[in-house]
């Protein structure tokens, strides 16, 4: 009996000692929340005439926010389209010229696919095709006479093209369309001010799946796997709320431990980067600290 009662305090005591190895109930990783910020910036310059959003404002991916005054754009365009019809009416015989060419130019190429065609089914002939990339040929080639003959006029005339498609462009950036889903987490300029080219206008993330960046050790590599579900920690008003996480990624590249690890032994250790998907239920925030504890099987 003394022998089997020996035997049960030693198997309890091994156990014991075998679970407080396993669990010395710290966490197995500390880090802060973060999240990918995006600085939506002016395209143009000019006066905002609106700019909708505020701080904490849900925004949805394309969606419109306000624009910058384009009544300089839009007069300078005018004046182009005008121009450009006072110079067409006096080349109207040149850029006629031109038109008739293109479209038997493009008659022609109609009718080398349909031969091509034709040949692939062996119902077209050799000569045919040669005949028809003869005439494209020479349609191009007169093309090119007549262009280079009245060179000023084209020329002008595509300079104008350019400088519209520029100012459409121009237009085109003048309004602010939010290019992802996210919360805007800063405001940087107001309704009607003036603003430039490249001038911050507001910062937005999506808050909806937070990273939380923490640091391990090289030992502890061999227990953590992209993809693998862990648990997340954070300070609640009564005790620790815990969050599923997903290892998204794990750095290839050891570094030191980053400043904010404080004691002296973690400050010169030599530890990997790991960032853990966390879907938030609008209580996390970034910069917030955190801890990963690795799902017990």
């Amino acid at each position: 009996m003394k022998k089997y009662t020996h035997i049960l305090i030693v198997s309890i005591i091994a156990a014991t000692l075998f679970s407080c190895g396993k669990d010395n109930g710290k966490a197995d990783g500390y880090g802060n929340f973060e999240a990918t910020e995006v600085t939506i910036s002016a395209e143009n310059n000019g006066k905002l005439m609106q700019f909708s959003i505020d701080e904490g404002d849900l925004l949805k991916k394309n969606q419109f926010i306000g624009f910058i005054d384009t009544v300089q754009l839009a007069l300078k365009r005018e004046q182009l389209i005008v121009s450009k019809s006072v110079i067409s009416s006096k080349s109207k015989g040149v850029l006629s010229q031109i038109s008739v060419l293109k479209s038997r130019l493009k008659t022609a190429n109609i009718n080398k696919n349909r031969i091509e065609n034709l040949m692939k089914d062996n119902a077209g002939t050799q000569k045919q095709l040669d005949d028809v990339t003869g005439e494209i040929d020479i349609i191009k080639s007169q093309v090119r006479s007549v262009e280079i003959q009245n060179a000023p006029v084209v020329n002008e005339l595509k300079s104008m093209d350019v400088q519209l498609k520029q100012i459409d462009d121009q237009i085109k950036k003048s309004k602010i369309i939010n290019p992802v889903n996210g919360t805007v987490l800063s405001k940087y300029a107001e309704e009607n001010e003036i603003t430039v080219f490249g001038k911050p206008l507001y910062k937005i993330a999506d808050l909806s799946v937070m990273k939380l960046r923490i640091y391990i050790s090289e030992t502890q590599l061999e227990n953590i796997k992209i993809g693998q579900k862990v648990t997340v920690k954070v300070d609640s008003s009564e005790d620790m709320k815990s969050f599923p996480a997903t290892v998204s990624w794990i750095a290839s590249e050891a570094e030191f431990t980053p400043k904010i690890i404080q004691t002296k032994e973690e400050r010169v250790a030599l530890v990997y980067a790991v960032k853990l998907d966390v879907v938030n239920d609008g209580s996390l925030k970034i910069g917030m600290p955190a801890e990963m504890w690795l799902t017990q099987e």
